[in-house]
């Protein structure tokens, strides 16, 4: 085999890898994008929405919990913590309520990963952004003043969640639907990063 053909055999080797390797990564890209839908769904179905009663108290803090002064950079606020807690007792947040505004504080000893799955997939993506659309739908048909439409942001510290801000929340059952959210939401983070299920 001369030079030239040796040089033309691998130039076209060259290509055939190219072409290979461009369509293996775009069926990688294709399984990862279904493992993605996956993962939304068992996610989604994993979280069960809790029953409230039609006798609700106004978010009445249990009298059992003592008041604590608010984590660094937290305002004091007249609204005594919400601690959100594991089953078996693991400190993940703080939740502050007021009128209008849920503000949630990581644990000082918790590492949330703010691109996981519980929190892209399920919390902004399954029940903030629905919550506020429906807002928006409502401030647009005249039910809603365009100032109570439900808004949101995530504080973070590179890719750790820090705080969770959650403006004009609504409802006494929207806000218990939000707390449910969001403790199934950390819990779910929390034991993936400790491997249990």
């Amino acid at each position: 085999m001369s030079e030239e053909e040796r040089v033309k055999k691998l130039a076209e080797m060259k290509a055939y890898l190219q072409k290979r390797i461009g369509e293996l990564e775009g069926e990688i890209s294709k399984l990862r994008s279904f493992l993605d839908v996956v993962d939304v769904t068992l996610t989604e179905k994993s979280f069960k929405r809790a029953e409230v009663p039609k006798t609700l108290p106004p978010f009445a803090m249990p009298p059992t919990v003592p008041a604590a002064p608010p984590p660094a950079g937290v305002a004091p606020s007249p609204y005594q913590p919400y601690p959100l807690k594991t089953v078996t007792g693991v400190h993940l947040a703080d939740v502050y309520v007021s009128d209008r505004e849920l503000k949630v504080v990581s644990a000082p000893n918790m590492k949330y990963d703010v691109n996981s799955p519980p929190l892209r997939a399920f919390l902004i993506g399954r029940v903030l952004e629905p919550m506020q659309s429906k807002d928006r739908e409502s401030a647009r048909t005249g039910e809603l003043s365009a100032d109570k439409i439900l808004s949101y942001r995530i504080e973070q510290d590179g890719n750790l969640l820090k705080t969770i801000v959650i403006a004009n929340y609504g409802d006494e059952r929207r806000l218990l639907e939000l707390k449910n959210a969001i403790r199934w939401t950390l819990r779910r983070i929390y034991e993936k990063s400790v491997g249990t299920s």
